[in-house]
């Protein structure tokens, strides 16, 4: 998958992710369905087109043709990794919105919280600067229910990452592109270990203020970033697999 697609995959997917928060907000509200419906769409709408735009002219500039223009409905279509992906995000939404808030303190998200304090140093940063601020509300079971899921879906991933290269290779082979799969591995995987550092080790928590997690923002961080992340790291693993020979 070439660096155009996956921005523009990832920002549909963050689009419609912060959308669907924002409408829950609207409506926690009392906002009317319909206008916050419409409301809610168009932003959602019009942020989407700005990002699509932008990858748009990325991919114009590789030198490879308009990518607007190569894109087509397939491109989108997802494979087998693609719908586990979105089956996950939307898990995850689930739990954040409707689960997360009634299950406090329940044996369940204890034992899913306790789990993942052992996997993810992530979530001891989380919990600290949540305590600091006095804030929880489902969010330490909603990070922990995103970083299962994350985990969940790089194992499954990696069981198939050789028919991911493979077609990768076929793909590079009908439409060569000017960045070669090992260019493209190394820098997913830098953008990986950033992630990894900021998020699953927990550096960027303690720079956040209380706004960061009662808003928009920190309902991204927390239930979709892990999975973002996830996905980051299996491309750079099928890309770093298509960059050797073929077996």
């Amino acid at each position: 998958m070439g660096v155009a697609r996956l921005l523009a995959k990832g920002w549909v997917v963050f689009c419609l992710f912060a959308g669907a928060h924002a409408l829950n907000l609207a409506l926690a509200r009392g906002e009317m369905p319909v206008e916050a419906v419409q409301t809610v769409g168009i932003c959602v709408a019009l942020f989407a087109a700005m990002g699509l735009l932008f990858v748009g002219g990325f991919g114009a500039s590789s030198g490879a043709g308009s990518f607007l223009a190569r894109l087509r409905p397939r491109h989108f279509m997802p494979g087998f990794n693609e719908m586990v992906f979105v089956v996950f995000v939307a898990l995850s939404l689930l739990v954040q919105i409707a689960v997360a808030p009634a299950t406090i303190g329940g044996p369940v998200a204890t034992a899913i919280q306790n789990a993942m304090d052992k996997v993810v140093p992530g979530q001891h940063a989380l919990a600290a600067a949540l305590g600091a601020h006095g804030l929880d509300g489902g969010r330490l079971f909603a990070s922990a229910f995103a970083w299962l899921l994350a985990i969940i879906y790089v194992a499954s991933a990696v069981s198939r990452i050789g028919l991911a290269a493979g077609l990768i290779r076929l793909e590079r082979a009908l439409r060569p592109s000017p960045f070669g799969p090992t260019l493209l591995a190394a820098l997913y995987g830098l953008v990986a270990i950033v992630g990894i550092q900021l998020f699953y080790v927990g550096s960027v928590y303690p720079w956040l203020d209380v706004a960061a997690f009662t808003d928009i923002t920190g309902a991204l961080l927390i239930g979709l970033v892990p999975l973002l992340l996830a996905y980051l790291i299996v491309a750079a693993l099928a890309m770093l697999k298509a960059s050797g020979p073929a077996k």
